[in-house]
């Protein structure tokens, strides 16, 4: 049998953060399900295009921009069904009797992890706790760093990511509709930027942002406003 998967993960000077979840895949490259790893870079001045060599992935070149990055990564997959990660969302031990439970049950439809963070203080099991939530029951709304198992018949189905700086992830799942479910695995993915940020002002950043780009405002402008 033809290994299903093909994994696809946007980098940008993700070299120092790409060890752990790419190490988590090899459970799935030991069982047969992955054909292929594709890096889509987004011009990185770190080492990441030799971690790419070393680990044997397919390194595809292109400006920043994390829906441009996912559509030229998916646009080169040659597998059946797509696995796109964020670089520091590692699925959980046993992920693969997850998807392969998933190829078979739910064919015609994508499937994401339930997300939980590299940190058990209160405010990492609301916020994953939140984003849980949103994602079952919020018009299914799991966002990027929940990971992404989608066919590529469904994916060029419904148009694929689109072109943008921010929200990417959200454009796609709303074209989804309910054609999403959970995995019921989880993703362990880091929380380095919330505590940057702080909790509860990376949150109110996220759901600000989130609630402009539903009024319409321009995701270039939204992506600029982001990362200020």
């Amino acid at each position: 049998m033809t290994a299903p998967l093909s994994i696809i993960i946007p980098t940008l000077n993700a070299a120092d953060v790409i060890g752990p979840t790419l190490a988590t895949l090899a459970e799935g490259l030991g069982e047969g399900l992955i054909a292929e790893l594709i890096l889509t870079d987004g011009g990185s001045t770190d080492d990441i295009a030799q971690v790419a060599e070393a680990a044997g992935a397919q390194f595809v070149v292109g400006p920043p921009g994390r829906g441009g990055q996912l559509a030229r990564g998916c646009a080169v997959a040659r597998g059946a069904w797509l696995l796109i990660l964020h670089a520091d969302s590692r699925p959980d031990p046993g992920w693969p009797a997850a998807v392969r439970a998933h190829l078979a049950d739910h064919p015609d439809r994508a499937g994401f992890f339930d997300l939980r963070f590299d940190e058990v203080s209160p405010p990492a099991r609301w916020t994953a706790g939140w984003a849980n939530w949103r994602a079952r029951w919020l018009g299914g709304l799991p966002y990027g760093d929940q990971g992404l198992l989608i066919s590529a018949g469904l994916y060029h189905q419904t148009g694929g990511y689109p072109d943008i700086p921010l929200m990417e992830d959200v454009a796609l799942a709303d074209r989804l509709a309910r054609r999403l479910r959970p995995l019921g695995h989880a993703v362990t993915t880091s929380a380095a930027r919330y505590r940057q940020s702080g909790w509860l002002r990376r949150g109110a950043q996220n759901l600000t942002t989130l609630l402009l780009y539903r009024l319409g405002r321009d995701p270039v402008k939204l992506a600029r406003r982001y990362r200020r």
